[in-house]
């Protein structure tokens, strides 16, 4: 631990210069067809006759893995049977989407996803509706929502986050003689999900976002001036009208204070604590540092801050870069990070590290006791989070894909702009701040390794000097 962070260097860095994608990658129908293919793989071996997949505006990503779009105002459900017949309950606004479904799919319009007093002018109930989707008395059947229970305290199989309505008239409908499980981990489980892997179209899709919120990043980085309000330099977070896939921060001093979470009209000032978070689908850059551009003009009783907090943190994030693997353990990932950046003394509690993918967060095989492998295809996102009492943060967060060289090839002949993006960024992380990942490792983020702990102080940065 010690030697690791004696050879993190503060000092001149020139700032990446790749240029996030300028368009993004559609999904193929080859793509589509293998996401379907999948689940239906999985279903059989769970011996599942239907599967019923829920969506709303906040959790529509295992719903689109099939379809392709997500619900925009209401819910939806799709209905899929073992034997590859989809069904997909409407509401009155997401009606005109069915006839953009990526899969073959039979629409059925259901007023109970639909909004407040809209029309509901339906002549059968909602167990009806169900049960028109083929859902029947006997079968086994799962229910997808987005939550992956891991509860060691509960039989997580019968524990359910979609609406009580649905899971009501689902049961009933199946009877004793059937069964309900909730089967989210058909999808996102980190070991055996469907999601948890891609193949290089699916990475060339996701690194548009990765590449375009690291981007929206460094350039309010470089915007960052006392005087300047939090809108003000939330306008560099914004890019082609693209949704965000967590709320967007950009906060000096006290964070939420009155419980506002958006950016407002808060000035920055020398010495402020600041963070900036933007999320888009394939990817999230953070950054969390000091408005300062000397170690002289941060608070008093903080002004150790670069040793006490900032350069650690790096240390763990530079650990987590060079060991990650293709076969390493969830168990060892978790105690490297514990082993350089022990949490009794630097406060981080959540997994350092997590899948991701068109959600921000989908589930994480790097925990204690795991025996969860990094797999090729994974997207990860290197995520600590040290919280040390008095101290403001110490964020460096991005994204990372893991490929094999099998995979890395395919990348790079289908998706050669793509290759060359990812190639620049390695060759920035290896010689430019001396952090000597894998071959397997592919950056997502034009920012993977780059912090500024003293944010006024644009020309300077961590690196790491290995002697």
């Amino acid at each position: 631990m010690t030697n690791l962070i004696e050879q993190i260097d503060y000092c001149e860095v020139p700032a990446p210069i790749t240029a996030p994608a300028q368009h993004p990658v559609d999904l193929t129908d080859e793509t589509m067809q293998l996401h379907k293919e999948k689940i239906l793989m999985r279903m059989k071996k769970e011996k599942l006759d239907a599967l019923l997949v829920y969506a709303d505006r906040e959790h529509g990503v295992n719903f689109g893995y099939l379809v392709g779009f997500e619900p925009r105002f209401e819910e939806a459900v799709l209905v899929l049977h073992r034997d590859g017949k989809a069904y997909m309950l409407l509401g009155n606004e997401s009606l005109k989407m069915w006839q953009y479904s990526r899969i073959e799919a039979e629409v059925i319009h259901t007023p109970y996803f639909s909004l407040p007093n809209q029309p509901m002018g339906n002549t059968q109930t909602f167990a009806e509706l169900i049960q028109s989707a083929g859902v029947e008395k006997g079968m086994k059947t799962g229910i997808v929502g987005w939550k992956l229970f891991t509860s060691s305290l509960e039989d997580n199989d019968q524990l359910f986050d979609v609406p009580y309505f649905i899971v009501e008239a689902v049961k009933n409908l199946v009877g004793n003689s059937g069964l309900v499980v909730n089967a989210t981990s058909l999808f996102i489980h980190p070991g055996k999900g469907a999601r948890i892997t891609m193949n290089a179209n699916e990475i060339a899709h996701y690194e548009f976002g990765a590449s375009l919120a690291s981007s929206c990043i460094l350039s309010l980085l470089n915007q960052i001036e006392p005087g300047k309000t939090e809108m003000e330099l939330a306008n560099e977070l914004a890019a082609f009208g693209q949704p965000n896939n967590v709320q967007t921060i950009c906060a000096t001093g006290d964070r939420f204070t009155n419980a506002v979470v958006a950016p407002r009209a808060k000035k920055v000032k020398i010495g402020d604590k600041f963070s900036s978070t933007l999320g888009y689908r394939g990817g999230l850059t953070s950054r969390s540092a000091y408005v300062v551009s000397t170690k002289e003009e941060l608070p008093a009783d903080v002004r150790d801050y670069l040793d006490a907090v900032a350069k650690p943190y790096y240390a763990a994030t530079v650990a987590w870069y060079e060991n990650i693997e293709i076969g390493m353990l969830g168990d060892e990932m978790y105690h490297l990070i514990e082993s350089v950046l022990p949490k009794s003394i630097y406060g981080w509690h959540l997994n350092p590290g997590h899948l991701t993918a068109g959600e921000e967060w989908m589930s994480s095989p790097i925990y204690p006791g795991s025996d969860l492998a990094i797999s090729s295809g994974m997207l990860f996102q290197m995520d600590i989070i040290p919280s040390v009492l008095g101290y403001g943060g110490a964020s460096a967060e991005d994204g990372v894909a893991i490929a094999d060289q099998a995979l890395r090839q395919e990348l790079a002949d289908k998706y050669p702009d793509v290759w060359v993006r990812i190639q620049a960024r390695r060759d920035y992380m290896i010689h430019t701040l001396g952090i000597h990942i894998k071959p397997e490792i592919l950056p997502l983020s034009n920012l993977n390794g780059y912090m500024r702990p003293y944010l006024l102080n644009k020309k300077c940065a961590f690196k790491v000097n290995k002697v």
